[in-house]
């Protein structure tokens, strides 16, 4: 394996939460609203750790709990596509209970089958990066043949994306072929041809969604969630990490950034079986630059108990 299952999730939220602020560094989402995808994320999180399963009565009685209003724009279903993310985190082996939670869990925050459509994308792309078996060449056909049967037009617009990538075209050009789409699909074309045509290199994705003329914040987050999957922590820059700490903006709630990073690693200990006496007690904490320290670690079972589901 090339990089642990554990530095993918973390560099998946890290990476999200990296591109969102570098967004804001550049000044051109001054108005926007408060971020929300952090406390959705940190909802569903802690359902699924609860419970150790997808329960939507349960994400919807802490939607409702938590009275977060999704209102109907562009940034707003970006947003829902980045709370999907643990579901994709906790599903990541199982491609069609992953595909059936995804599909549930949006219909909570939204009912619109682009939303839907592109969450999977996102998601099944995420996964095959945990799994490692993420290709360039076939990721976007597997995708489509993921959304499977769609009345959308998001599988015309993969496919178009991806006959672009084999042409190895430039960012100013796949602007110029999808500038006619509608804002969401438009957002996530550009992020996904920022994340595969520099696949290797995280600063580079990341820095090539924020100088998109038309960029989003949100759209950063999403490319940068899918490079950080691929990439890991360790494809992280130190300084980028450090952004995090000294810059966090003021729509933020200072408690976001150490809480997810902490239900990221109990999420994984979760999926995998691991039960860790103390997550209770606060003895696993966020630190500069980011990394986690543990108390000792127990894992509960009989012999071989502790597999994938």
């Amino acid at each position: 394996m090339r990089y642990s299952l554990v530095s993918r999730i973390r560099g998946t939220i890290l990476g999200a939460l990296i591109g969102e602020i570098l967004a804001l560094e550049g000044g051109q989402m001054q108005k926007l609203a408060p971020s929300y995808w952090h406390k959705m994320t940190i909802l569903g999180a802690e359902s699924l750790i609860e419970l150790g399963r997808f329960d939507l009565d349960d994400w919807r009685k802490r939607q409702q709990q938590s009275e977060i209003i999704i209102e109907n724009n562009t940034h707003a279903s970006l947003q829902v596509v980045l709370s999907a993310l643990p579901v994709t985190l906790f599903f990541h082996e199982h491609t069609i209970k992953l595909r059936q939670n995804l599909l549930n869990v949006i219909k909570i925050w939204h009912g619109n089958r682009v939303i839907e459509d592109w969450t999977l994308a996102v998601g099944y792309a995420i996964a095959q990066s945990f799994t490692e078996k993420l290709t360039p060449v076939t990721l976007i056909p597997q995708i489509i043949g993921f959304l499977g049967e769609t009345p959308t037009p998001v599988p015309q617009i993969l496919l178009k994306l991806h006959n672009l990538l084999e042409k190895q075209v430039g960012l100013e050009i796949i602007q110029a072929e999808f500038c006619t789409e509608e804002k969401l699909s438009y957002n996530l074309a550009i992020a996904f041809y920022c994340f595969l045509s520099s696949l290797e290199d995280f600063r580079l994705s990341v820095s090539r969604a924020t100088q998109v003329n038309s960029r989003s914040v949100y759209m950063n987050a999403i490319t940068a969630a899918l490079s950080g999957a691929y990439n890991a922590t360790t494809g992280i820059p130190v300084s980028w990490r450090f952004l995090l700490a000294k810059n966090s903006p003021a729509q933020w709630q200072t408690t976001d950034l150490p809480q997810m990073v902490k239900l990221a690693d109990i999420l994984v200990a979760t999926w995998s079986g691991v039960y860790h006496s103390s997550l209770d007690q606060g003895e696993v904490r966020a630190e500069w630059p980011i990394t986690l320290s543990y108390a000792s670690l127990e894992a509960i079972a009989a012999p071989r108990v502790i597999r994938l589901r």
